[in-house]
């Protein structure tokens, strides 16, 4: 009887583990596996996408802490940052008058570069700094004729006296005589002051009408570097002669 028990236990717990459904392992594996790839392609592309923000969000953070910084240096040592402005743009636009000027066949002159950012440093950067702030004073509106009034100040007054003072600068430091500085003058200073007739009015118009007074010194160093790309073409001309110039001069008189 016992045994006849037992077998049918045994029969009934036989027919119930062969009637259950046979597992699946490779489909669930399958979808397992499938569901995975899915993570990880997704993560990684989260992960790009975090680190293309945080690439751009540090270069706009470096931006911004540069012209953070530049606009504090202006505030805390206003004429040296405007100083070190102006060689570093004289240095860069000598640079490139050189390489579009020069001859295949002529060397860089690494020594007048050096005498424009010097005449940068020590000139321009200054001048300009107590140039706007004088015309802030005198002027301090920014309506449409006292831009106007700053703008015939700028070619009539300021332009013509640093142009002389360039000129004069970069030949004495060239070795030249006084005599030979104000040949240079006559034959460079007039062609200079009509070209920048044409250049500058815009430039000046700009700067004055819609940039504070501040920064004014640093955007028309931007707007001089085309400009002083041909001053410094025109400073590195050959020193001319005397007996030419005072013969033009004489014709001019007669």
């Amino acid at each position: 009887m016992a045994m006849s028990k037992a077998s049918t236990s045994r029969g009934l717990f036989s027919l119930i583990r062969h009637s259950a459904p046979p597992p699946r392992p490779y489909i669930r594996s399958h979808l397992i596996s499938f569901r995975s790839k899915g993570t990880n392609s997704s993560s990684a592309s989260v992960a790009t996408a975090a680190a293309a923000a945080a690439a751009a969000a540090a270069s706009v953070s470096a931006r911004s802490g540069f012209v953070s910084w530049y606009l504090g240096m202006i505030e805390a040592r206003p004429i040296l940052t405007k100083s070190i402005t102006a060689g570093v743009i004289f240095t860069a636009a000598d640079f490139s008058s050189q390489m579009i000027t020069l001859c295949p066949d002529m060397p860089y002159d690494p020594m007048r570069t050096l005498r424009m950012a010097t005449y940068g440093v020590l000139l321009s950067g200054p001048s300009l700094h107590l140039w706007f702030n004088f015309l802030s004073r005198v002027l301090p509106k920014r309506d449409l004729i006292t831009t106007f009034k700053k703008m015939i100040l700028g070619q009539t007054l300021y332009g013509p006296i640093i142009n002389s003072v360039f000129f004069s600068f970069n030949a004495a430091l060239q070795g030249e005589s006084i005599p030979e500085i104000i040949a240079r003058l006559k034959r460079d200073l007039i062609p200079t002051f009509k070209n920048g007739l044409i250049y500058w009015p815009l430039c000046d118009f700009i700067t004055f009408k819609f940039v504070p007074v501040r920064l004014q010194p640093l955007v028309s160093n931007s707007f001089a570097f085309l400009w002083t790309i041909y001053i410094t073409y025109m400073a590195g001309l050959k020193k001319p002669c005397l007996e030419n110039v005072k013969e033009k001069a004489s014709a001019q008189l007669h």
